[in-house]
């Protein structure tokens, strides 16, 4: 049964070669540029929602940080796809996997942290010891601000992870329960069917918000060093 339960995470592979770039570079063939000189409902729609997006984003940001404003973008777009692609039917999530997400995460962190210590050398490196901080307690607060530092991409990837994992895991034991009950009670399997539906729904918003949340931590990430 814990085989059966975790399979639905494992990479596709075909011939033996595994398909997780192709699955990852997916959602960016779906992204093509408008060949209309006038703009048409979609394409005001989603100029609407990326200056909505941006605006959010980049309001607290000083010029410097307002030079990520495309990379946040990209971003957000792409953890979005990659998330509401794994809802359908026998597709790869590549977000339920923690490598890949530690992969976007510690990059982008350690940019905002060396953009910090590049433009605001003395303002990053006071964070390590509070002003007025006791003398005995000096080499504790460094050790626990530095590892409170390098916590931060691993908090990320792992929030990440477990929200959309946790998702699928129990839409995956919710639909194992209905079919087994349409054999045995109708009426129960339908009620079944109707919370599945219900959950369906909830994790359309839990892909965005998700994809929101890990965008927003790094343009926060970036705020501090900028």
């Amino acid at each position: 049964m814990t085989q059966n339960l975790f399979t639905i995470f494992n990479i596709p592979v075909i011939l033996g070669m595994p398909l997780a770039v192709l699955i990852i570079m997916f959602p960016s063939m779906l992204i093509l540029p408008p060949n209309n000189t006038i703009n048409n409902r979609f394409s005001s729609i989603q100029q609407w929602l990326i200056q909505l997006t941006l605006k959010q984003m980049m309001m607290i940001h000083s010029t410097t940080g307002r030079t990520w404003s495309l990379m946040l973008l990209t971003l957000i777009t792409f953890i979005s796809l990659n998330n509401l692609l794994g809802l359908t039917p026998y597709a790869f999530t590549p977000t339920t996997q923690l490598s890949m997400n530690i992969g976007m995460a510690i990059p982008l962190w350690m940019a905002t942290v060396l953009m910090g210590l590049r433009l605001k050398t003395k303002t990053s490196l006071a964070h390590f010891l509070p002003q007025g901080t006791p003398t005995l307690l000096i080499p504790m607060l460094i050790i626990i601000e530095t590892i409170s530092l390098f916590i931060q991409p691993v908090a990320l990837a792992v929030r990440l992870t477990a929200n959309i994992t946790a998702g699928h895991l129990l839409m995956h034991l919710l639909g194992t329960a209905s079919l087994t009950l349409l054999s045995i009670y109708l009426s129960s399997s339908l009620v079944t069917i109707i919370v599945i539906i219900l959950l369906i729904t909830l994790e359309l918003g839990v892909a965005l918000i998700q994809a929101y949340v890990f965008t927003l931590l790094v343009s926060l990430y970036l705020h501090n060093n900028s």
